[in-house]
Order: C-alpha cells, then structure tokens, then sequence
C-alpha cells in the first residue's frame, strides 16, 4: 500500500499508546480513521483530541467479543464504505508469575483480546476487504517477547503473542495466493515503550477478575520499572511513540512483512534460538530467582 491518502485504517487499542500514535500518524498521511478501544473516556478524548488533524470516527469495542467487531465493521462500512487497513492492536498483559501462580482467568483474559481479539478482527473485516477487490492490509501487533524471545517471566502474554505472529504468517500466505490483500506483523520496538500496556488490569472485566491475589512485588507501573533500573545502575532507552508510528508508516509503504525497528538484530536471536532447538535444548533461557 504505497499510497494512503483518502484510504481507511481502523485501529483497535486505539485511545492511547501505540494505537494512538498510529492513527495520528494515519492521519497525518490523509488517511480517514476509525478508533476503537474498551475504555470509552479515553477513546471519547482520543477521538476528540485527533479530530483536529482529520476525519475521526470511534466505537467503544471489546476486542473478545465476536459481534462487537460485527458492529464495528458495519459502523466502518457505513461511515467511510471500506476499510483498507485493519491495525489489530489491542493488547493487555497480566503480572509476571511462575506459569503455577496464574490462573485461569489470566489466560482467558490476555488471550481472549491478544488472540482471539486479532482473530475477530480478521473474521469480521477480510471478507469484506475481499469483496471490495482492491488492495489492502491487516496489520497485526505482537511483540518481541513471544514472536521472536519469550522472556520466562511472561508465559501468559509471550504465548499470546507467538501465537498472533504465527496467525499473521499463515494469514498472509492464505491471502498471497487469491486475493489483492496481505498481512504484516508490526514489533513495536527500539527502546522501553511507556504504554498503557502496564496498566492493564485498569480495563480488566469483573467477571474475569484473579481468583485470587496477586502475589506482591509481581506487578509494577512503567515509572517504578524504569527508576528500579535507574537505581541499580541500568539506563534503558525509551522508544518515542510518534517516530516508532512512522516507522510502521513507511514499513506499511514499502510492502514489508515485518515492521520492525532494527529489526536485523533478531537474525542472531533467531539463529541461536534455532541451534538450541536443534540441539534439543529450551531456547528460553533460565532467569535466577523466578
């Protein structure tokens, strides 16, 4: 897709964080956007906030459920009559825990929006991407931790992730071969991302509450990781979310499979990987103390 202007993005997880750079940046191309995200004031203010750079509609959505990405693609489709660039972004975590402290609502709830949340995004657009005829993409957000090197420590949301990167691999191959349209995996990387994404548990649904507590010390904000580092000694360095949307803009342009910040730097992270496998050892390395 080498040319935005007058095209149609949709972007769920879009009130703030990455979602929000992207549409910004969307805009910016003269692209028309569709906002989507759960948390209704901030989508309401996000909405608002980006009307002044270009034509802006939003939906409050729950990514889990099937007919709320039905009625986001009907409000789409009858705002703006095509889509032309799905952006399956929204995304939660949960706390770092030994896969045996999480329970069954943690992995209902993280793969219920990373997993299934892509996937109903997929159902309830690409067939009408298909029938418009023309070109277009479905870009999925998934992350390092999982599509390339799962950190230990994140069982639950590295696994999401691995699995929306192999969904968009074999996504891409099925449209390839009969239609006009391809898909993308977007890394968000090139430093610490200061994101909602943190902060998670703000949207988390009653019904799909911890059975019971977490253990202390399991979940901190971005400020706290950041000044922990700080205090050992560790200068991380924090990726600019505006410069990372533009990146995914013109990985969008060029054709690129993966969006990716240096993304060369994973060949040696793969490559390893593989030779572990190989040699029939577990590729994740052992984090003393979890």
């Amino acid at each position: 897709m080498k040319e935005l202007r007058d095209r149609v993005a949709v972007v769920t997880g879009g009130a703030s964080g990455i979602g929000f750079a992207l549409a910004k940046a969307f805009l910016g191309e003269g692209m028309k956007v569709v906002l989507a995200d759960v948390e209704e004031p901030a989508l309401k203010a996000a909405a608002e906030e980006l009307a002044a750079l270009g034509e802006v509609t939003s939906l409050s959505t729950d990514v889990r459920r099937f007919e709320a990405l039905t009625a986001l693609a009907d409000h789409t489709y009858s705002t703006f009559g095509a889509c032309h660039l799905l952006c399956n972004n929204a995304g939660v975590s949960v706390a770092q825990l030994k896969v045996w402290e999480t329970t069954p609502n943690d992995w209902e709830w993280v793969h219920g929006v990373n997993v299934r949340g892509v996937m109903h995004g997929v159902q309830a657009f690409v067939p009408r991407m298909i029938e418009a005829g023309g070109e277009g993409l479905v870009m999925n957000t998934s992350s390092g931790d999982g599509g390339i090197a799962p950190l230990a420590t994140q069982s639950v949301y590295a696994s999401s992730k691995a699995a929306v990167s192999i969904l968009t691999e074999c996504l891409d191959a099925q449209l390839a071969s009969e239609t006009n349209l391809r898909a993308a995996i977007f890394y968000p990387s090139g430093g610490m991302l200061a994101t909602g994404i943190w902060t998670t548990r703000r949207n988390r649904p009653a019904e799909l509450a911890r059975e019971q507590a977490v253990p202390e010390g399991s979940e901190t904000t971005f400020e706290d990781f950041m000044a922990g580092m700080k205090a050992v000694g560790i200068e991380l360095p924090v990726q600019d979310l505006d410069e990372l949307a533009q990146h995914a803009v013109a990985g969008i342009k060029n054709g690129d499979f993966v969006i990716m910040i240096r993304r060369e730097e994973m060949e040696q992270q793969l490559t390893d990987r593989a030779k572990k496998l190989a040699n029939g050892e577990n590729p994740t390395g052992v984090i003393p103390g979890i």
